[in-house]
């Protein structure tokens, strides 16, 4: 799956870059915090955040590929 490809400190990175971005209100050029600057602790819960929606999509993908196997109701053809 495609969520073993993704390292969940790059998605916590890339999730504070584009919060930043998309803020309502954009702070000023010296409020603006890089992923450097950023408290450890704050980090670390960043990072876990996104393990666990990782986690959290691929189970939700096993759950799909789970019942690709089965028919659509309806759709079964019975034999006798």
């Amino acid at each position: 799956m495609w969520t073993h490809d993704v390292a969940p400190e790059r998605l916590a990175e890339l999730f504070h870059h584009y919060q930043q971005a998309l803020a309502p209100e954009k702070p000023a050029a010296d409020e603006r915090t890089t992923w450097k600057e950023i408290a450890p602790q704050k980090k670390s819960r960043l990072v876990a955040a996104a393990r666990l929606a990782l986690l959290e999509l691929e189970s939700m993908h096993d759950a799909v590929a789970a019942r690709e196997y089965f028919a659509q109701p309806g759709e079964a053809e019975w034999g006798c």
